[in-house]
């Protein structure tokens, strides 16, 4: 992989957050520096922690990232539960969001697991 915008994680993780600017737009405006703020802060850490990683050209550093990622995409996901508990959002726009948090989740996480399994294999010394 030689490109960042080749990288599925972070393709998927824009998806997400053009989401969330979408639907943030539909929050009244005494929320605009609380919960709005906070979603696009948080759903705009996990694109940028997936980049800053793959830029960093080191295994270790990258998969710290993606752990980085993976908290801003909880936080995320709390930062929505919120909205619905507030009754800011209706149901059907969490469960929308939970689905894209499961299938995102399992998407980094396999990432990662990409990133241990190729730095094992550059460790190991090789055998005769």
């Amino acid at each position: 992989m030689y490109k960042l915008s080749d990288l599925e994680p972070w393709n998927e993780a824009r998806k997400m957050r053009k989401y969330v600017s979408a639907l943030v737009s539909t929050f009244p405006k005494d929320e605009h520096y609380r919960l709005k703020d906070q979603l696009l802060r948080s759903s705009r850490s996990v694109s940028a922690n997936i980049a800053e990683g793959f830029g960093r050209n080191n295994f270790k550093e990258n998969i710290q990232f993606c752990r980085q990622a993976r908290g801003s995409l909880y936080e995320t996901l709390d930062h929505i539960i919120c909205a619905y508990d507030e009754e800011i959002i209706l149901e059907k726009e969490l469960i929308k969001f939970k689905k894209f948090f499961d299938y995102y989740l399992k998407l980094i996480d396999v990432y990662i697991k990409h990133l241990k399994e190729t730095d094992e294999k550059k460790i190991k010394p090789k055998k005769k």
